[in-house]
């Protein structure tokens, strides 16, 4: 029995999250359907990950067990054959038996994009919010600076969240414009239930004004939900990068 790590990318446009879930559809459920029909029976599959609904991921990474006698670049062709077009296998290693694309992970970066042109864009609207105001990109670029570090931030995670460890790592928060595309991007050693998009949700009050400069950093330390800004829409979301 052989561990393979597979990479997969996916539009979640669809899909309500990548979990198996009762009467909703799954990014989860469509691979397994797709690795029943390649390796002959529905195996386990793990996942680097929840996403939510809506939330697209340009590296999304899993693991299952097989003893079929079939190359990597084979794994990834005859799962090509058999997903929807909205999923896409990467790639495909042979890993250590305990490996585990979850607690193996040493950061993950996500992207939100922002597409800030005053009129909607409709080959745009299933992977950015359209946030039409006036946006201070390098104001944001700033402000943002004060999620880097280890911080309890209960007061960005979902009142659904069940995590009882609010305390993560952030090394990367950054907002940067190209033209209309404004782009915000966070890594860290974790993130808790739609705290990426909360964090988003804050820097938005934060232009808006309705959160002062140099409250940021307050309003992190107070652990409440209230002080911080909205969950921005989730088709602005990527789970771009996992590394291990």
């Amino acid at each position: 029995m052989e561990r393979l790590l597979i990479t997969i990318k996916y539009d979640g446009t669809a899909y309500h999250g990548w979990q198996v879930q009762q009467n909703a559809l799954s990014v989860q459920e469509e691979f397994q359907n797709a690795v029943e029909k390649v390796f002959g029976s529905r195996l386990d599959v793990k996942g680097c990950s929840r996403t939510d609904s809506g939330v697209h991921a340009n590296m999304y990474c899993l693991t299952l067990d097989t003893d079929m006698n079939i190359t990597d670049e084979g794994v990834v062709m005859a799962l090509n054959t058999k997903l929807p077009r909205d999923i896409s296998a990467v790639s495909c290693k042979r890993v250590d038996s305990d490996f585990h694309p979850r607690y193996n992970c040493t950061s993950k970066e996500y992207v939100y994009k922002i597409y800030n042109g005053k009129i909607r864009d409709p080959f745009l609207d299933k992977y950015t919010y359209h946030y039409r105001f006036p946006l201070d990109a390098e104001h944001l670029d700033r402000e943002a600076k004060h999620f880097i570090g280890t911080h309890d931030f209960s007061g960005f995670c979902s009142v659904k969240s069940d995590v009882d460890d609010t305390v993560r790592t952030i090394t990367k928060a950054d907002v940067k414009r190209e033209n209309d595309l404004v782009t915000f991007t966070f890594e860290g050693d974790g993130f808790l239930y739609n705290m990426v998009r909360i964090m988003v949700g804050t820097l938005l009050f934060v232009n808006e004004g309705k959160i002062k400069d140099g409250e940021l950093a307050k309003i992190i330390a107070s652990c409440d939900r209230q002080r911080a800004g909205k969950t921005a829409p989730p088709q602005g979301l990527f789970l771009n990068k996992v590394n291990y």
